[in-house]
């Protein structure tokens, strides 16, 4: 038999300016972001194929956009996915600001 796993964990990388989640210590994917004064700015989200179809990224930005939350920031969804995910999860709508064509330049510079 396997040894159960325990349960995924989220942390926020700041140095690397993402969200990881990891099972069982590895990291099975990640959510980028850039900061832009108060906004937190999503602008990927990734899911090894290893760890696919377990709801993970759906944890994953659960507990990110849970932070921003805490942090007193708000939420720039460029990620296809988070966009997505906010549409279900209506309690993060105060927090969310549109994705502008002044942020996806800004985002163009932070990323080179």
């Amino acid at each position: 038999m396997s040894q159960p796993s325990t349960a995924p964990t989220v942390q926020r990388a700041d140095a690397k300016h993402r969200y990881e989640i990891l099972v069982d210590g590895k990291r099975a994917g990640l959510t980028a972001y850039r900061d832009r004064g108060e906004q937190r700015v999503f602008y990927h989200t990734e899911i090894d194929d290893a760890f696919a179809g377990q709801g993970l990224a759906s944890r994953l930005v659960q507990e990110a956009l849970t932070d921003v939350r805490e942090s007193g920031k708000r939420i720039v969804p460029v990620c296809p996915y988070v966009a997505k995910f906010l549409k279900r999860h209506e309690e993060f709508a105060d927090i969310t600001d549109p994705v502008t064509p002044d942020v996806l330049q800004w985002l163009d510079t932070q990323l080179g």
